[in-house]
């Protein structure tokens, strides 16, 4: 009997150090598929972030490389200058690229650097505690927002595809979900997609996961997935923002 289910070749044979119910093992897998899907295995270099995500160069069979917080774009930038011929991405969260890495991440995106980023945002520092993120939704409880998170004091959430959408660098921006299995492929689609475009040199690419923490969230899976569409999606609307090829079809 044949198997019609396996892990991709691109996904190393490691237990994720992820809490239970959390998105980034579906996410990983995505990338994993898309890097087997397109034969990239060995030509891709992935720059792991510091985060949730840190330990995401155990997970991965390709080359990975380390960045200090918030440096991700930088790092991916330096390698795919050097190594042209390569395919390079970042995966980070939104504590790395929102809000110490926000620098880097505008401005590699405006130079419309050729790499790719793959943007979990689950509006919360998720490793360290569960302190309020630039992605944090107005009037949501973390650590350090216990009355909820004020836009008087504490200004309001980053859009981040939006805000990147603004700049003539980029080449394709999307946001998607991974809460159901159409959400999932759509996911992969665009992640695929992101991949493909960089490949052919079009520019900066970006795919933004909107995400969950139920650990931090203190709630269940299925609960976090409930509060992230009831309460982030109508702040953090799906679909593509910005996609050159769109203008270049017409």
């Amino acid at each position: 009997m044949g198997k019609v289910f396996k892990k991709p070749h691109a996904l190393s044979d490691v237990s994720f150090h992820y809490c239970p119910g959390c998105p980034h093992g579906i996410v990983h897998r995505l990338v994993a598929e898309v890097i087997d899907e397109l034969g990239i295995e060995g030509d891709t270099i992935g720059v792991a972030p510091v985060g949730c995500s840190v330990f995401a160069y155990n997970y991965f069979e390709c080359d990975m490389q380390e960045a200090a917080h918030g440096r991700a774009p930088a790092v991916a930038t330096g390698i795919k200058r050097a190594l042209p011929d390569k395919v390079v991405f970042t995966y980070q969260g939104d504590g790395d690229l929102a809000a110490i890495g926000t620098a880097e991440t505008v401005h590699v995106a405006a130079r419309g650097e050729n790499v790719t980023t793959i943007f979990i945002n689950n509006a919360i520092y998720g490793m360290t505690g569960g302190q309020m993120a630039p992605t944090t939704l107005a009037g949501q409880v973390t650590q350090t927002s216990p009355y909820g998170r004020d836009p008087k004091t504490q200004g309001n959430p980053i859009r981040v595809s939006e805000m990147l959408a603004t700049l003539d660098g980029p080449a394709y921006i999307e946001r998607v979900t991974v809460d159901t299995v159409p959400n999932i492929k759509k996911a992969k689609a665009a992640i695929k997609k992101a991949f493909q475009l960089q490949m052919e040199g079009k520019g900066f690419t970006l795919v933004e996961v909107v995400s969950t923490c139920p650990t931090n969230w203190g709630m269940s899976p299925q609960e976090s997935f409930k509060w992230m569409r009831e309460n982030m999606l109508p702040h953090y609307p799906l679909g593509v923002y910005k996609d050159i090829t769109a203008k270049e079809e017409a």
